[in-house]
């Protein structure tokens, strides 16, 4: 098995320690630095020695895209791209980069990038490096667009395992109340936040998510249909599989919605 390289490039320190944490369980991986910015990232790269750097998009100073125009392609190490980017913006970087991860990362799916970019290092010469370089940056420029800013929240500080992981908003299913908290349901993973739902719900755009029931809230776009449960509340059925209860007053809007999507 090659050995891989690898550098981590993150501003914050607990997205930094979980990667540390999924790296420590990866046969045939070494972390041959850290970096909090992206000119600390250039300095590493510049220093030699890296196969594969994990490296945030969005940093304070030199983002990840002004990291990818500044490095001579033939120094460049392959790039897995970390992003908090909603899925369509995430699929323009899988076009380009060995990889790319959505936050919070996923063992998993590391594993599956680290494979892609142990297998993309041992098949490139540097002509086809240099022009996949060439393609990441301009898959990075037609994605790298500023948010208009809506007033609504885009992400939301979550505990998990004793850190704070940054989740957006993009990645959430469901959100269910629980007393004076709120459990945020997102790609099979759960977190118990200290926050009251209407709460959440008064920083959540309308437009995205909706109150199906005064303990429950949901994205829109994650509605599948709409179940009827014989002698009981009707619920809608999300794309993870989960079955949330609607109750009567919402059922008809629901619908609207359902009916709405499939018309288009």
């Amino acid at each position: 098995m090659r050995l891989l390289r690898v550098a981590l490039v993150d501003d914050e320190p607990p997205a930094l320690r979980r990667l540390m944490m999924a790296l420590d369980k990866e046969p045939g991986v070494e972390v041959v630095g850290q970096a909090g910015d992206g000119a600390a990232a250039l300095a590493l790269i510049r220093r030699g020695g890296i196969d594969v750097m994990l490296l945030d998009i969005r940093m304070p100073g030199l983002s990840g895209l002004d990291l990818a125009r500044a490095i001579d392609p033939r120094e460049a190490p392959a790039f897995i791209f970390v992003t908090a980017f909603s899925r369509f913006a995430a699929d323009a970087f899988e076009l380009a980069a060995v990889d790319y991860l959505l936050k919070p990362v996923e063992f998993g799916r590391l594993h599956e990038a680290l494979e892609r970019a142990r297998q993309a290092l041992s098949s490139r010469n540097a002509r086809s490096r240099i022009a996949e370089l060439e393609e990441v940056v301009a898959a990075l420029r037609a994605a790298e667009v500023e948010p208009v800013d809506s007033g609504y929240a885009e992400e939301i500080w979550v505990p998990d395992r004793g850190d704070r992981l940054r989740l957006p908003v993009a990645l959430i299913d469901w959100v269910e109340a629980e007393r004076d908290y709120v459990r945020i349901h997102s790609r099979g993973r759960s977190f118990l936040v200290r926050k009251a739902i209407r709460t959440l719900q008064a920083e959540l755009d309308p437009a995205q998510f909706l109150r199906i029931h005064r303990g429950a809230l949901v994205r829109r776009d994650r509605i599948v249909r709409l179940a009827r449960r014989p002698g009981g509340p009707c619920a809608v059925v999300l794309q993870s599989g989960a079955e949330v209860p609607v109750a009567r007053r919402q059922a008809a809007q629901v619908r609207r919605i359902i009916g709405a999507r499939a018309g288009s």
